[in-house]
């Protein structure tokens, strides 16, 4: 698994069996296909079978429904799943906290922001 954390002002990249996460900054005007080019190069010997992404934006049915207030627009209609020809799992970023939160079948949260 490839997760993608769009956080800050970096994406961050860890897959399943590495050590240490990967990262590369990220621009105002940084497009979805620009996010995409930029993984690609840092993860050439990582392999993974499916890739979750956590999204700073609403998502809906496993798509982005909104467009992150950092990033530039095309977010909502970018097909990520079809670019990476691989499953991929996209969640809200806070829901993505809150599930990392879990432990021993409990779950205490608070997202503010």
């Amino acid at each position: 698994m490839l997760t993608i954390d769009i956080v800050g002002t970096n994406f961050k990249l860890l897959a399943t069996g590495q050590k240490e996460a990967r990262k590369f900054p990220f621009e105002p005007e940084m497009a979805p296909k620009m996010m995409v080019a930029g993984v690609r190069k840092l993860m050439t010997d990582w392999k993974f079978e499916a890739i979750s992404v956590d999204y700073p934006g609403s998502v809906l049915r496993n798509h982005p429904v909104t467009e992150p207030h950092n990033l530039a627009k095309g977010w909502p209609p970018f097909d990520f799943q079809g670019t990476a020809k691989r499953p991929v799992q996209i969640i809200n970023d806070a829901a993505m906290q809150a599930l990392g939160s879990y432990k021993r079948g409990q779950l205490r949260f608070l997202g503010l922001g």
